[in-house]
């Protein structure tokens, strides 16, 4: 795809330099943050995270520009990073891909329209169908029972709910997963386009696949309208910074800016900001140098691993489920470590306490681990080897346990109305039948098991208790125990 932006100067960092040039001036100041450029700053934060970090901490200032109505340094670096990243128009984000996804729906949906979406869709998904009054959709995400684990959206899942809901207003998928498997983004989008509506994708984990060839093709570059990306997940941001981008005339962006108003923060961080540029400025740059030498350590630690007994590697080509059309991240690394005798929660306990390698998502069977350009051989290294360590135990395999997933749930309410219903807790056994008013999602596979407003089945109750049983975790609901469920009372 041409850049919309194809002559600037990627060289150039305007925020950054501009936050660095005010920063450095001396004055007096009688403006929020009440540390006044650290003079007031705690002895311990300030010892943790040095003096300098609180010069730059500095609100909306004249030559600071506006981030709701930006006309000089954040405009110009939201161009930059526009051209950067393959979009037409770009937004920054100070409250993360949360708010971008939240938007994205606001400035697509009004009340009572619907929405097609997973059912593996992130909680802010969900946030955004309560903020907007939207009708979801949901779509079954292809369910890897072999690695139990979620992927994306098929394009005859997505045909099918299209032809079935041809009054839908948009469509939302997830890619890459968490796992970084990524979905045939051209075809969904060729799809939703047939029915002249916009497709949104949340490609939190996947910022980094604009500056390689060695990486699946970008959501933006696929041809969906709209991507948000977690720019301090797989870049060099930092934590919370994100970016919103644009393409096309299918999204309505003077609504999608007036959402953003709605849900950031009117006092954002321009530290957040400000990394936004940077680590623009870092990719444009030196990107496909950087990336290079992380996917060559991403092979070499496959490699290595894949010679490790009692170990397996998450491949598309040993997945359980059909992966036609779908794609991977080959720097998202998912091991198994039931052949070793341990779940993927006591396999992190021991490397996270005991050998120093903190993985990023513990799961029943397996771990994740995720390599960036930060990453070094020395961490590669340590990965390996702790690796080792562990197949050196002598521990017996688990016995396989396969928990059949229970039937899609019955709406009754859409998740606004839910929220904002009366509900009470009640014990697990009286729930039965009765309307949930939690978001209940259990990991593995990470699927949601419950919207609010969806009716609680005995299967669904049976199965929450076998995942628990099986040490997974059950997040959204008020009592993590399992012996009460929030209910919709009226």
């Amino acid at each position: 795809m041409t850049p919309a932006h194809p002559t600037l100067n990627q060289t150039q960092a305007p925020l950054l330099d501009t936050l660095r040039a005010v920063a450095l001036r001396s004055r007096a100041a009688f403006h929020t943050p009440g540390h006044k450029q650290g003079q007031s700053a705690p002895v311990a934060l300030r010892e943790l995270l040095g003096a300098e970090v609180f010069r730059a901490d500095l609100p909306e200032l004249p030559e600071l520009d506006t981030l709701f109505a930006p006309e000089g340094v954040i405009q110009q670096a939201q161009e930059l990073a526009a051209a950067a990243f393959g979009a037409e128009q770009t937004w920054f984000l100070a409250n993360g891909s949360t708010c971008g996804i939240e938007a994205a729906v606001l400035a697509t949906c009004n009340p009572g329209d619907k929405l097609i979406l997973p059912r593996n869709a992130h909680q802010s998904a969900i946030a955004a169908l309560i903020l907007s009054g939207a009708v979801p959709i949901v779509v079954e995400p292809v369910y890897d029972a072999t690695w139990d684990m979620a992927h994306g959206i098929t394009p005859d899942a997505l045909k099918t709910a299209l032809s079935e809901h041809a009054d839908a207003k948009a469509v939302l998928i997830v890619s890459p997963t968490y796992y970084g498997v990524g979905s045939d983004i051209a075809t969904l989008a060729r799809l939703t386009h047939e029915h002249h509506l916009p497709l949104l994708v949340d490609e939190a984990h996947g910022s980094h696949f604009a500056f390689h060839p060695g990486f699946p093709e970008s959501a933006l570059a696929a041809g969906a309208d709209l991507a948000v990306q977690s720019i301090h997940k797989t870049l060099s941001a930092l934590t919370q910074a994100a970016m919103l981008h644009v393409q096309g005339s299918r999204i309505n962006r003077q609504r999608l800016s007036k959402a953003l108003q709605l849900v950031q923060s009117t006092s954002p961080s321009y530290l957040l900001l400000a990394s936004l540029d940077a680590a623009r400025q870092q990719m444009a740059l030196t990107g496909q140098e950087c990336l290079s030498q992380t996917l060559a350590l991403a092979a070499y630690a496959r490699h290595e691993i894949h010679q490790i007994s009692g170990l397996a590697l998450f491949e598309l080509s040993n997945a359980g489920s059909a992966t036609a059309g779908f794609t991977l991240d080959p720097t998202r690394l998912t091991l198994d470590f039931t052949q070793l005798g341990l779940t993927g929660f006591e396999a992190d306990t021991i490397l996270h306490q005991t050998l120093n390698v903190t993985a990023e998502l513990p799961c029943r069977t397996h771990l994740t681990f995720v390599l960036s350009l930060g990453n070094t051989a020395a961490d590669i290294e340590t990965l390996i080897q702790t690796c080792r360590t562990l197949a050196a135990r002598p521990l017996s395999p688990l016995p396989p346990c396969p928990i059949a997933p229970p039937p899609r749930p019955i709406t009754a309410l859409t998740p606004r109305d839910a929220f904002f219903a009366p509900a009470q807790a009640v014990p697990i056994a009286q729930a039965i039948g009765q309307v949930s008013a939690e978001l209940i999602c259990p990991y593995p596979p990470g699927i949601p098991l419950l919207f609010p407003g969806e009716v609680i089945t005995a299967e669904a109750v049976a199965y929450l208790q076998q995942v628990r049983a099986l040490g997974g975790n059950i997040t959204g609901c008020a009592d993590a125990t399992l012996e009460f469920f929030r209910v919709i009372t009226a």
